[in-house]
């Protein structure tokens, strides 16, 4: 199970009360409201560094660009204070960015409900066994969809690692340019290709605006965007500060995780999901430990001061 009994003592409700101090940028992009919000509720994150009133909670849809030009879709959920930092959150092959439509609003943590229509009834759209997000925690969340891909459960319709590979760094380089955003706080968690998306264009983008990426959190990596997932691992314990990797697999995958424990990434957790299947399929209330918590503990880390 890796070391995440030792991260579990950690005092994280105290460290998430400061999630939300730094520099921000006011950034850029194509920015309207997404439906109707279905409830709200915003909690004020008391910090001691001066911030301005976060935005409204409505998720926001975003269109932006893949450096080939590629045009893609996106939906943004600010924070509740401003300047914040932004966790990215890329879909597995089965599905899009409906996959987080629930997740997204839980780690947003304002009192808002889904206003969209789940494609289907799996545990990942099921928030009411999802664990208590700390009261003073609140994360911005930026929700995008790979091209060529489509809602659960036709998914994506053709293998595009390379694509993938663009979208996801442009994915976390657009993050740091929107409204609200702290843009030397990103994150990136990741399922199925989205697992290897997170860990390779953290590091890419880290290449082009070193510190920007503070971290990346995997679901069932596979080495699917044609870069090995040890090396990218070894890539970001390279970057300086070392960049936090973790892998979470259920034990039939658990061999991609421990493989790369002898990276050289000093701050690499692996952590094995009993009771877990592939990429989603650890977002369940039985995984032990739980997938959902593990991801609040994640970014408790990685976005403290």
């Amino acid at each position: 199970m890796g070391h995440h009994d030792c991260y579990r003592r950690m005092s994280l409700w105290a460290t998430a009360a400061v999630l939300l101090v730094a520099c921000g940028n006011d950034g850029a992009g194509t920015q309207s409201s997404a439906d109707t919000q279905a409830g709200a509720g915003a909690s004020t994150a008391q910090t001691d560094a001066p911030t301005r009133d976060g935005l409204p909670p409505d998720p926001q849809q975003i269109d932006f660009q893949a450096s080939d030009g590629q045009m893609l879709e996106g939906v943004y959920y600010p924070a509740a204070t401003d300047p914040a930092p932004i966790a990215v959150l890329l879909h597995w092959g089965a599905g899009d960015l409906s996959d987080w439509w629930e997740v997204a609003p839980w780690l947003q943590n304002r009192g808002l409900a889904n206003p969209f229509t789940n494609p289907d009834t799996r545990p990942w759209w099921d928030p009411s066994w999802f664990p208590e997000v700390p009261e003073n925690m609140s994360v911005g969340v930026f929700i995008i969809t790979f091209r060529g891909c489509t809602p659960f459960p036709a998914g994506c319709q053709t293998l595009d690692p390379e694509g993938w590979l663009l979208d996801a760094q442009a994915a976390l380089t657009h993050a740091a340019t929107l409204d609200g955003a702290d843009p030397s706080r990103i994150a990136a968690i990741g399922s199925s290709i989205g697992a290897d998306g997170a860990v390779d264009a953290c590091f890419a983008v880290n290449e082009q605006t070193p510190g920007s990426c503070v971290g990346a959190l995997s679901l069932s990596p596979g080495s699917f965007l044609d870069i090995p997932y040890v090396e990218a691992v070894e890539n970001l314990g390279n970057n300086d500060p070392t960049v936090p990797a973790w892998c979470l697999a259920s034990p039939d995958e658990i061999d991609f995780c421990t493989a790369a424990e002898g990276a050289g990434n000093s701050e690499f957790q692996t952590f094995e999901i009993i009771e877990g299947r592939h990429g989603n399929g650890l977002m369940v209330p039985e995984a032990d430990p739980s997938t959902m918590q593990t991801m609040i503990e994640f970014l408790a880390l990685v976005f403290a001061d």
